[in-house]
């Protein structure tokens, strides 16, 4: 199976999900749906389960959320945070019927997810949040860094669509790739704000915009 791919996951595709394991299970919720490019639930999953070894607990905030995936899959891996807040300038319509089908399947998810459509900007954030957001494109990335390093709060994000001409590359792009030395400016100036930083990356047959930066404060 394509994992890249950007076509729906519809119920044909349940048989390709046959066993017990809780992506599985998630997977043929998501077929019900009918509604998620396939490629979408990869980077939730793979993001969820690297951002969970690291960070537990605390209420998550999904920033340019989309479908909100990733933060109901956070909710799952770890029951100790007590809601998520899914926030984007636009909610996809289908984002409600994705829920509804999760929550069918696992009930505990029931009134733990609050859907935002505002900008990000006016998000209030609280120092033991979660900030999470796959694919935040351009600066949007930049955007959100910052709000959760003012907050004192994790952050986790898979940046996507650099803008080399207006984005920062910290002078790097003489050894390094545009995309890539704005990735690691991002990293040095989380870690100057006081984070500790880790560095992952998702399985680059999902997407090629698979790094992964992780930052807590060191107070913490």
């Amino acid at each position: 199976m394509d994992r890249a791919s950007r076509n729906r996951l519809t119920d044909k595709l349940i048989p390709q999900f046959p066993g017990d394991s809780l992506f599985e299970r998630i997977a043929r919720t998501v077929c019900r749906a009918g509604c998620l490019p396939r490629k979408e639930l990869y980077e939730a999953w793979e993001t969820a389960r690297r951002v969970r070894r690291r960070f537990r607990g605390g209420r998550i905030v999904d920033l340019a959320c989309g479908h909100g995936l990733l933060a109901q899959i956070l909710l799952l891996l770890d029951d100790s945070s007590p809601l998520a807040l899914a926030v984007d300038r636009r909610l996809p319509e289908s984002a409600a019927k994705l829920h509804a089908v999760l929550t069918e399947e696992w009930p505990r998810l029931a009134n733990r997810v609050q859907w935002l459509e505002d900008d990000l900007e006016t998000v209030q954030l609280q120092p033991g949040d979660l900030v999470v957001s796959a694919h935040a494109c351009g600066a949007l990335t930049d955007l959100i860094l910052e709000r959760a390093a003012s907050a004192r709060a994790r952050v986790a994000v898979l940046p996507c669509c650099h803008d080399l001409k207006q984005g920062d590359l910290g002078g790097l792009q003489g050894w390094l790739d545009g995309p890539l030395a704005m990735d690691a400016t991002r990293a040095a100036r989380l870690r100057e704000r006081g984070y500790r930083i880790f560095t992952q990356a998702i399985p680059d047959d999902i997407t090629p915009k698979n790094r992964l930066l992780l930052g807590e404060p060191k107070s913490t």
